[in-house]
């Protein structure tokens, strides 16, 4: 019997290599931490999904550190991993199961990105930045609170350079689009645009990104382009997982607020986005949203 499991919570993607990476990652973190026992599971897309992953880690280990490792809380950190872990403590009472903080929109996310537009300035060979405008692409949510986690990057990103624009675009969900804020940059003068995409890893989402990015070279041939690589194996997103794990033992330092919290589960029942994932691959994903009205 383990003392302590530590269970890396993925999204989860259709996407061929996605989840390999995040095996790829806890594989590396195992390799820096042998002491620990890491374990790992998704929320949708993969074999081993949320509830199958706590039932598995608590049948070997006295206490489970759930660890979302995901960059924005929306309804799956705030609602539907807490429902899971809650389940999973009334069908395991002798297990002590906590879950840990996100990896959030902080300095140390904020610390990669600036490295991010660093090198892509290199890029552009290090054109002036009052005319280069920066563009931080998420994946975009239903959840106003987690687009508004990557609005503060963009306002942090924007207050620590000399850059004039500092915009923000998702890919989906919500608005505005890529090509809208590229739009905008080129009409208000730049003439260079960096592109950082908020993403861990590779998915279908970033696939299409690069897509996007070839259309808009083509659209624009006059603007230059430098488009970021996603950095979930960058050695700064170690060190903030580890440090969420270290902290699991100080008063409240490092837990979700939505564990246990009596507002998500009066709020679970009238959420309008369906987090309901906990599904097989290959299985439909549909997410009901309303229409977007401008």
């Amino acid at each position: 019997m383990t003392e302590t499991t530590i269970l890396l919570v993925g999204h989860g993607t259709r996407f061929h290599g996605g989840n390999a990476e995040t095996e790829r990652f806890a594989e590396q973190w195992r390799t820096q931490r042998p002491d620990w026992h890491i374990e790992t599971c998704y929320i949708e897309w993969a074999d081993r999904l949320l509830d199958a992953g706590l039932d598995q880690t608590a049948a070997t280990a006295r206490r489970v550190l759930v660890l979302p490792f995901i960059l924005n809380a929306a309804g799956h950190v705030k609602m539907e991993i807490p429902a899971a872990v809650e389940a999973a403590r009334r069908r395991h009472p002798g297990v002590s199961f906590a879950v840990l903080r996100h990896l959030g929109m902080g300095p140390e996310i904020k610390r990669v990105l600036a490295e991010q537009l660093d090198g892509l300035m290199a890029d552009l060979a290090m054109p002036d930045p009052r005319t280069t405008g920066v563009i931080l692409l998420g994946r975009g949510s239903s959840d106003a609170g987690a687009n508004g986690e990557l609005a503060r990057m963009a306002r942090f990103v924007f207050e620590e350079t000399d850059h004039d624009l500092v915009d923000l675009a998702f890919t989906g969900i919500t608005w505005p689009r890529l090509e809208t804020a590229v739009q905008r940059q080129v009409r208000l003068g730049m003439t260079q645009i960096a592109i950082l995409p908020v993403y861990l890893f590779a998915g279908r989402l970033t696939e299409r990104i690069a897509v996007q990015v070839a259309r808009l070279e083509t659209q624009y041939p006059g603007i230059a382009f430098a488009l970021a690589e996603h950095f979930g194996f960058d050695e700064k997103i170690f060190a903030l997982l580890e440090s969420r794990v270290l902290d699991a033992d100080l008063p409240a330092a490092s837990l979700l607020e939505c564990d246990g919290c009596k507002y998500r589960t009066a709020a679970q029942a009238e959420h309008l986005h369906d987090h309901s994932h906990t599904h097989a691959p290959g299985a439909q994903h549909e997410h009901g949203h309303a229409p977007h009205v401008r």
